[in-house]
C-alpha cells in the first residue's frame, strides 16, 4: 500500500505545481529526494550510553537503523579526537520518507511548545530545507519513561527543485506548516 503523503503528492501536488509553473513534463517538477535525520550527541564523548540511547530512540521514530557519525578532526577543547563517535544519521528515502514526513507534519510538529510554524528561510538555495527539533519526544512512537535525556535532532529534506520558491510552494503544497508572511515580517 502506497504512503498516504505519497497519495496526496501525486494526486493534488502534482497537477497543481504544473498549474502554478506552467510545466507539461512532470519529471520537471519539484520532488522530495530524501530525508535525512541527524542527532549529534555532544556528550557521547564521556558518556557512551548517551549515544546508544540516541540511536535507539532515532531507530523508533524512523523505523530504521541509523550509522554513527565520528569526528573528523581532533579538538582539544572539547576533548575530542580524530574518528571517536559523536552522532548518529538515518536517510530515508521512497515510502519510509513518506511515512516519516506525515507523521512529522501531523503529529510531531503540533506537539511543539510555543509552535507557530516553521521558518520560510532555512532553505539552502539550492531548494533544500533545514529543520531542527529541540527534543525527540514531540514523536508519540518514544517511551518518555525510556528516554529521559533529552535529544534534538536536524532534519534535511533534500528535494530536487530548480529554486527555493519551488521548494517552498511543493512543501506547503504536502501540508508543511510554514509561518505565515505578515507575522514573519513584524
Amino acid at each position: 500500500m502506497s504512503p498516504r503523503l505519497k497519495e496526496k503528492y501525486e494526486t493534488e501536488v502534482l497537477p497543481a505545481l504544473q498549474e502554478s509553473l506552467g510545466r507539461k513534463n512532470r519529471l520537471s517538477l519539484p520532488r522530495l529526494e530524501k530525508i535525512v535525520v541527524n542527532m549529534g550527541v555532544g556528550s557521547a564523548i564521556q558518556e557512551k550510553k548517551h549515544l546508544e540511547m540516541a540511536v535507539d530512540a532515532l531507530t523508533e521514530i524512523t523505523g530504521q537503523k541509523p550509522i554513527i557519525t565520528r569526528a573528523r578532526k581532533s579538538v582539544a577543547g572539547f576533548r575530542l579526537r580524530e574518528e571517536m563517535p559523536i552522532g548518529c544519521k538515518v536517510t530515508l528515502r521512497r515510502a519510509r520518507m513518506w511515512e516519516f514526513l506525515d507523521r512529522l507534519v501531523s503529529l510531531a510538529l503540533p506537539r511543539v511548545r510555543d509552535f507557530r510554524g516553521i521558518s520560510r528561510t532555512a532553505f539552502d538555495g539550492s531548494g533544500n530545507y533545514s529543520l531542527g527539533l529541540s527534543e525527540q519526544l514531540v514523536f508519540p512512537e518514544l517511551n518518555p519513561d525510556k528516554y529521559l535525556r533529552v535529544q534534538g535532532m536536524n532534519i534535511t529534506l533534500v528535494t530536487a527543485c530548480a529554486s527555493d520558491e519551488e521548494a517552498l510552494e511543493m512543501l506547503t503544497l504536502l501540508g508543511l506548516p510554514f509561518k505565515r508572511e505578515e507575522s514573519a515580517a513584524a
